[in-house]
Order: structure tokens, then C-alpha cells, then sequence
């Protein structure tokens, strides 16, 4: 069976059957270890995940029904071996939450998003500590937060500039030796202030710069 194609996406826009399939925790943690990994049998993920290979086989099989996955070649005829069908998964934010369980699913995507960049974060320094990495990523990995004043127009066009910018790095790192898998999350989330105690633009610390970790140049 073919492998899935660097540029392929799934949009679950206007699919909600789909959508209600990836609130499961455990399915979103097996398609994304699929699409970093490469093609996996049930036991296998079960090893990585810490649950039974029943457990990982049926919601293997529940991924498939939506397209998520699909069968890989056997290394041999004993083994069913899975594979990532996309490398992406996408949806339009404002087309989505007009869609039966599409707030649902938002929410509970963003909430593994946190998760998942809690347990990279676990990798990263375990990674580190165990001398996995080269001394250069010490410096260079970072985790930041910045609060900005932004209309809804500034932040998608932040959005849409940093995929591109991203997808242009990967592109001219593609081959590279020094090249190492990097996970990157980004977040825009809006909040109201709050009307009982307003604040002057000079204490929001919209000027203030990034907060970053101890991991930051």
C-alpha cells in the first residue's frame, strides 16, 4: 500500500462522524505516533502507549473507518502492520463550530494539543539529560509566550505567516543531516479583560517580549 504523500491532508470540516472519532485521547496519540514513526502493529503501539494491543487494535480499527489509517505491508503474513494515511489533519474554525460537535471537538483538541506539549517537553529534557541531543539544540530549543494586542484579522494572518514560514524551513532542512525532529505548537487565544478592574495599555505587558523558559538562548 502506498505511503502517505508528504503534502496529504484530511479536513473534518464537514465531517462529524470523524470529528467525534478523534475526541478519544488514545486515537489522536496513535495517529500522531503513526505519522511520526511510521507504520506500527497494534502491540507495538500498545508497548509505546502503555495499553493492551486490544485496546490499541480497536481503536486502530475505529481510526481506518474514518480514513485516518490505513493497512501497511506486512513484514510478514503473522502481522498487521498500520500506517498514517495523512500527514496532516486541518478544519476551518469558523465552517467547524456551525457542525454538530464541532465546539466539542475543538476544545477537546486543543486540550491534547496542551498535552501533547507536555510530554514532548518530558522527552525534550529526559532527551537532554541522557546526551540524545547535541550540545547545539541546548541553546536553540525554546518554549515562549508572548501577549499581544491583535484584531481577529492580525492574529490568522500571524497564523497563516508562520505556517508558511515553517513549512519553508522544513522544506530547505529536508536531508540534512543535522536535522532533528522538532516539535512546534502555536497558540492565539483571545481573553476578555475583566470590566471590574480596567487596565491601561502600559501594564498589560503587551511590550514586554517573550517570557521564555530556561531552555532559550
Amino acid at each position: 500500500m502506498p505511503e502517505p504523500q508528504p503534502s496529504s491532508r484530511i479536513d473534518l470540516t464537514h465531517d462529524p462522524a470523524a470529528l467525534k472519532a478523534l475526541t478519544h485521547p488514545l486515537r489522536v496519540r496513535l495517529l500522531g505516533l503513526l505519522r511520526a514513526d511510521g507504520p506500527a502493529t497494534a502491540s507495538e503501539l500498545a508497548a509505546t502507549t502503555g495499553e493492551t494491543s486490544a485496546s490499541t487494535s480497536y481503536h486502530l480499527r475505529v481510526l481506518a473507518r474514518h480514513g485516518f489509517v490505513s493497512e501497511a505491508p506486512a513484514r510478514d503474513a503473522r502481522e498487521r502492520r498500520w500506517q498514517a494515511a495523512h500527514t496532516l489533519t486541518t478544519w476551518d474554525n469558523e465552517a467547524l463550530l456551525a457542525q454538530p460537535g464541532g465546539e466539542v471537538f475543538l476544545a477537546t483538541s486543543r486540550r491534547q494539543q496542551v498535552d501533547h506539549l507536555a510530554r514532548t517537553l518530558d522527552r525534550h529534557e529526559a532527551d537532554l539529560a541522557a546526551g540524545r541531543l547535541a550540545p547545539a539544540w541546548r541553546a536553540a530549543a525554546h518554549l515562549d509566550d508572548y501577549e499581544l494586542r491583535l484584531t481577529p484579522a492580525s492574529a490568522a494572518e500571524l497564523a497563516r505567516e508562520f505556517a508558511a514560514r515553517a513549512a519553508e524551513l522544513a522544506a530547505r532542512d529536508a536531508g540534512n543531516p543535522e536535522a532533528a525532529r522538532v516539535v512546534v505548537v502555536t497558540a492565539a487565544l483571545p481573553v476578555a479583560g475583566h470590566p471590574d478592574s480596567p487596565r491601561t495599555e502600559e501594564s498589560t505587558g503587551a511590550d514586554a517580549g517573550p517570557a521564555q523558559d530556561g531552555e532559550a538562548p
